[in-house]
């Protein structure tokens, strides 16, 4: 077994472990970077999805919203991001011949669009101010995600300081559901606003928890805005940027190194082509779930106090469940480790885009932002009710994203002169629970029908008609279940934020004693910090995580 030397081994090659390799090589550490796939990137990369066919897909994630200029600025990263001129639109599920446009660029259409939809005569009015009134919580709160973790309380008197008192109560305290359904009228209005709650979360308007209310300010806080873009060249451009960056930092960077063991007294146990490796640093940095760590965690406490060691006559920690390392031990950073991930998601390559039922809105316009499918408020909360009964709610709710209208780049010359064009699913309320190892490819087919189902009732052709066919003769759509995810990417139970997001900042009460706690990279081992989607601030394309993580190590020595 070689040996090696480090000053930070970071476990996972997703786009959050290139941010920390980058910083930290950038302040002259010297940085291993282990990644068990062949390409770099985790979640955050494009493929082509289908054989013989020239198109490149943001396969997992595929929006951009909460990545800073600042680490942009900060490592130079050369990408692109296109802002999207329609917000959403989504058909009226009770007649999809009418349906609620929301252009950024012309209020007086998208007023003309919910008087369409027949909602009251200030409802667009109303709207338009609860977003106003969002942006005071979320352009306070966003400076705050790359700097040390404020406690609740001094992230209070922050918001209520800007003029946010009302927006922190509603935001913040109460169910999200609750100022939703005072402030507006209208079902579909209701749940076009909602479903920012729901992206990869199962839960409810008024549930207690408020897990609502934490995915929902995620997806607002993003620049302050919540803007969400689209990346030129596909997610695969973001991490190749990434990944230039740590290289040219002088981080190592290995592939289909794939991590057995993780020793809290910091060295790795790594295995490339069948050769087992160990590296030793002062710091390890987690990129992988924290449920992952654990189990990596558990192996490298094994390996330290294993029956060889035992038999050799050293000291017994005792029984396992008693030693200091163990599971759960990862999630000193964010608590909320354990919750399922809740949707399916279908790319799909069509011949051209399909024609719509509502004559009012272009297929261009309509797939130009974000296209929501019977995520009416109460098609939602009938949705939920179904999927926690352990059905698929029919019909499901979905969000679709067409990639290729705001960059074609990702099409091959053909591709795009006969006027093909990419989309992407995302069901909601597809909780992990309905899939098991014995009916995952049942269930993908079932899925995968229910996606389809939804798009029908909506359009004005078959989806089926338009989808273009690989080199095999086979129809151009690929199906990704939460069990097919976990296994693909390791995200636990297919949640997309690696098993539940937190808000982004520390209860009064916590203890900010040391960098790692006060960055909320933090876990029960000093030199083992997590720098992805698990820590405090994780979740989605930011790179949040890892500079945070980054930041901690900086501020140790």
């Amino acid at each position: 077994m070689t040996t090696t030397t480090y000053d930070a081994i970071i476990v996972g090659g997703g786009h959050n472990g290139l941010t920390a390799a980058a910083y930290l090589g950038k302040a002259g550490k010297r940085v291993l970077l282990l990644e068990r796939l062949e390409t770099l990137g985790g979640a955050a990369v494009s493929a082509q999805a289908f054989d013989g066919v020239e198109a490149w897909l943001s396969r997992y994630s595929y929006l951009v919203s909460l990545l800073p200029q600042r680490i942009i600025d900060d490592l130079k990263l050369d990408i692109t991001l296109v802002r999207r001129r329609y917000s959403s639109y989504t058909p009226d599920p009770r007649d999809p011949r009418r349906g609620l446009l929301v252009d950024n660029d012309d209020a007086r259409a998208t007023a003309e669009s919910f008087t369409r939809i027949g909602a009251p005569a200030d409802e667009f009015e109303l709207f338009s101010l609860f977003y106003e009134h969002c942006r005071r919580l979320t352009e306070a709160l966003w400076p705050t995600m790359t700097a040390p973790l404020l406690t609740r309380s001094e992230a209070k008197r922050l918001v209520t300081g800007a003029g946010g008192s009302s927006e922190w109560q509603a935001m913040i305290e109460r169910p999200i559901g609750e100022v939703i359904s005072t402030h507006l009228q209208n079902d579909l209005v209701r749940g076009v606003v909602f479903t920012d709650g729901l992206i990869g979360t199962f839960s409810r308007a008024d549930d207690a928890d408020l897990q609502q209310n934490i995915c929902f300010l995620y997806h607002l806080i993003g620049g302050g805005t919540g803007d969400w873009d689209v990346p030129v060249g596909g997610m695969g451009a973001v991490s190749a940027e990434l990944t230039r960056a740590a290289r040219n930092a002088g981080a190592t960077l290995l592939t289909r190194a794939e991590v057995v063991a993780v020793a809290p007294s910091s060295s790795v146990r790594y295995r490339v082509n069948g050769t087992e490796h160990e590296a030793h640093a002062d710091w390890i940095l987690s990129n992988v779930a924290p449920a992952v760590l654990d189990r990596l965690l558990v192996a490298g406490t094994e390996v330290r106090y294993g029956r060889e060691q035992l038999a050799a006559g050293e000291p017994s920690a005792g029984p396992f469940e008693s030693r200091p390392f163990g599971i759960g031990t990862a999630a000193a950073a964010n608590p909320n480790t354990s919750r399922e991930g809740a949707q399916v998601k279908v790319n799909l390559l069509l011949s051209r885009l399909p024609k719509l039922r509502d004559s009012n809105v272009t297929p261009e316009a309509a797939f130009g932002g974000t296209f929501h499918i019977h995520e009416s408020w109460s098609e939602l909360d009938a949705a939920y009710l179904a999927a926690a009964a352990g059905s698929i709610p029919d019909p499901l709710p979905c969000e679709i994203y067409c990639h290729s209208l705001a960059d074609p780049s990702i099409l091959s010359p053909e591709l795009r002169e006969a006027g093909a064009h990419t989309l992407t699913v995302f069901g909601l309320h597809t909780p992990a629970r309905l899939v098991t190892a014995e009916n995952n490819d049942e269930m993908r087919e079932r899925l995968q029908a229910a996606v389809l189902a939804s798009l029908n009732s909506v359009l004005a052709e078959p989806i089926e008609n338009l989808l273009m066919t690989d080199a095999t003769g086979r129809p151009c759509i690929e199906t990704k279940t939460t069990l097919d995810i976990e296994r693909a990417v390791g995200m636990p139970l297919g949640n997309i934020f690696h098993g539940g997001l937190d808000w982004p900042f520390a209860k009064d009460d916590a203890v900010l004693d040391t960098p790692a706690q006060r960055w909320g990279v933090a876990t029960a081992h000093p030199r083992v910090l997590v720098c992805g989607s698990g820590a405090r601030r994780g979740g989605a394309v930011s790179g949040i995580g890892g500079h945070n993580a980054a930041m901690a190590v900086l501020e140790s020595e």
